[in-house]
């Protein structure tokens, strides 16, 4: 399957984004008109996120969300592609001479991010990086093996990109460093943990949140510098990256203090520009009443409440 699908992936990567972003017009009308593609997460998700916004403004920002969702759909396609000449002309990336210090001076670095403007051409960023280093994708292996191949092409369309499974990374990075080769992992830390594996809450989007925090756990024990990597989409087709350090020693500051900054961080990106989140994400199904009546955090671990 993978060897009839790719050839059809790459043949519409060919098309000129001009093309691409009118077929994404087409695909918009059908998702949100037709097909109505999760409209009532999306919704939901809207009005919890934005409640002093009139229903007129939540509205708006729900119809240029599936426009911005099937862009960055065949955007990702077109990694397959793109030449670098184009890429340098989308998109432009800043903050780097921070990370080029680091690696001087020997030290790797971590990027966390979140699901905001399309994170997947941040795979490209090493035409801004030092040669030879290398970017680390992380990513969870999908259920479908031919789509699971797939985006892993895309996301390593770039010479400097490699893409890692979640449960590989310490393995992959102890491997790079043996090597001499400097790199930064980009870490999605937006994502809804389970049960659990839910250790913090934090205000985010005006709700109560469940988060992650694996992530900082290892930037800590590999002393890696920290940065935030804010995406903005000034217009369509064009992106700009900017690494934002948040610090060159993550131990030194208290327990999850990395991951709070990152979501105050993550949220002000969001509000400037709401439309290129992803709110077709039921990120927000476990809540924290559910989690105090089922659960209990005890040495460091979440157990289940036994039953009297």
């Amino acid at each position: 399957m993978y060897y009839i699908i790719y050839p059809l992936f790459y043949a519409l990567s060919l098309l000129p984004l001009r093309i691409l972003y009118v077929l994404s017009d087409c695909g918009a009308m059908l998702l949100y008109h037709i097909i109505r593609y999760r409209r009532r997460i999306v919704r939901k998700n809207l009005a919890a996120a934005f409640p002093e916004k009139s229903e007129e403004e939540r509205g708006e920002i729900e119809r240029k969300f599936y426009r911005w969702f099937c862009d960055y759909f065949l955007e990702t396609v077109k990694l397959l592609s793109i030449s670098e000449g184009e890429l340098r002309k989308r998109l432009e990336v800043r903050g780097t001479e921070e990370v080029v210090r680091c690696y001087a001076e020997g030290q790797d670095c971590a990027g966390i991010l979140g699901h905001h403007c399309n994170w997947e051409w941040l795979s490209c960023t090493g035409i801004a990086l030092p040669e030879g280093s290398k970017i680390g994708l992380i990513y969870k292996p999908l259920r479908s093996k031919v789509f699971d191949r797939l985006f892993r092409r895309m996301r390593s369309s770039q010479p400097s990109g490699i893409v890692v499974a979640k449960n590989d990374i310490l393995r992959e990075m102890l491997t790079l460093k043996r090597q001499g080769v400097r790199h930064i992992f980009g870490y999605i830390a937006d994502q809804g943990p389970r049960w659990t594996n839910i250790h913090l809450w934090l205000r985010f989007l005006n709700q109560d949140t469940p988060v992650f925090t694996g992530a900082e756990r290892i930037m800590k024990k590999m002393n890696n510098a920290v940065f935030f990597l804010e995406m903005t989409r000034p217009e369509r087709g064009r992106y700009c990256v900017t690494f934002h350090l948040m610090t060159r020693d993550p131990a030194s500051l208290p327990e999850h203090e990395v991951t709070r900054r990152f979501f105050a961080l993550l949220e002000d990106s969001i509000r400037r520009q709401p439309e290129c989140y992803l709110w077709s994400h039921n990120r927000w199904k476990r809540t924290r009443e559910e989690f105090d009546r089922r659960f209990v955090y005890e040495q460091g671990k979440v157990m289940p409440r036994k039953k009297d």
